[in-house]
């Protein structure tokens, strides 16, 4: 495969996983409600996984990308933005493991009691801080893409 079809093919992996990860984010949100009932905590649970999941294939995709494509390496571990990008989607990592947290203990109360309905409000509040920082990345990505964050010469 030639550089451009390589870099063509990472950048489209790239961006599809990311859209998707951001699908997840607003799910979960429209679905972890007050009044949450069993079947909807099983189906967030799933999809939860799958939060997980993406996030795993975007960093190893994207660092990928950075590495053996697109700018370089060179280019990429230099710019303060890459490293805002990447600082922002670690703290979005880390925000969504309270709403895991929670998940997963909101279905083993259901497995006891399925008429269990969980308190939402923590998980909210972190489910927007996340999709709030979340929409911070693609800023800072225009941004890098575009040299901004590069060290003066």
């Amino acid at each position: 495969m030639d550089f451009a079809t390589r870099d063509l093919v990472l950048a489209a992996a790239h961006h599809v996983l990311i859209f998707a990860l951001a699908g997840i984010i607003a799910y979960e949100f429209a679905v972890v409600r007050p009044g949450i009932g069993a079947a909807d905590i099983r189906r967030v649970g799933r999809v939860d996984i799958w939060y997980g999941i993406l996030a795993a294939l975007i960093l190893a995709v994207g660092f990928t990308r950075a590495i053996f494509a697109a700018k370089g390496w060179a280019y990429y571990s230099v710019n303060a933005f890459f490293w805002a990008k990447i600082g922002t989607f670690a703290l979005v990592g880390l925000l969504s493991i309270v709403p895991t947290v929670q998940l997963v203990r909101w279905r083993s109360a259901v497995a006891k009691d399925p008429s269990f309905v969980p308190d939402v409000t923590l998980s909210r509040r972190f489910i927007w801080a996340e999709a709030i920082l979340f929409a911070l990345i693609p800023i800072f990505a225009a941004a890098m893409a575009r040299g901004y964050g590069m060290p003066s010469s």
